[in-house]
């Protein structure tokens, strides 16, 4: 995380005596929130292959669950009202130490006056967050292919790009002939097949 962020961070983890974990790539989550059970306390995960900013993010985005939880168990929404007021309380000493970009700043403050976005999968904010991963020249977005161009991801499997539907798009795996729903900032690999009119 920026460098500046890690002593607030340490005294959260000492305060709520939580069991901090930096875990493995994890492709259907960056992170993770899990209240107190039994013998265990708090805890709290997240993936190690972020970069800085998308890691504190996401550190800050659990740590109100931490505090929500706290405040009311689990009798509200994840990531309703009361948490929404904990992201935003907790983010605010972030930026008044400007650890972040400007456009992360303003990508943050967008996503916390945007009710509608149910967290920080908000495509806004991730873009803004994923202008600082490290490139792989061989990798785009699938948002940015064209219509119908093929392209393949880490197993292998090859696919069409086909209509978005709200927030993902439909691909025809080449492979099997099934359909899959894609997130538009996937990660994949550009196919050397020239894209074709679809039907």
């Amino acid at each position: 995380m920026p460098e500046g962020a890690a002593p607030l961070v340490a005294r959260w983890i000492d305060y709520f005596q939580c069991e901090f974990k930096i875990a493995r790539n994890r492709n259907t989550k960056l992170g993770d929130y899990r209240h107190p059970f039994g013998s265990k306390g708090h805890r709290i995960s997240v993936n190690h292959n972020l970069n800085n900013y998308a890691f504190l993010v996401t550190t800050v985005h659990e740590f109100a669950h931490l505090l929500t939880w706290n405040d009311h168990k689990n009798r509200v929404k994840p990531h309703g009202a009361e948490w929404k007021q904990n992201f935003k309380r907790m983010m605010q000493p972030f930026f008044e130490l400007r650890v972040f970009p400007e456009d992360i700043h303003r990508a943050i403050d967008r996503y916390l006056s945007n009710p509608a976005a149910a967290s920080c999968t908000d495509l806004h904010l991730a873009r803004a967050l994923k202008k600082y991963d490290r490139k792989n020249e061989n990798q785009v977005h699938l948002e940015q292919l064209p219509l119908h161009a093929v392209f393949s991801i880490k197993d292998g499997r090859r696919f069409r790009k086909g209509e978005q539907i709200r927030k993902r798009f439909r691909c025809l795996c080449l492979d099997n002939g099934q359909m899959y729903l894609f997130n538009a900032l996937a990660e994949v690999v550009r196919g050397t097949e020239s894209p074709v009119s679809g039907t």
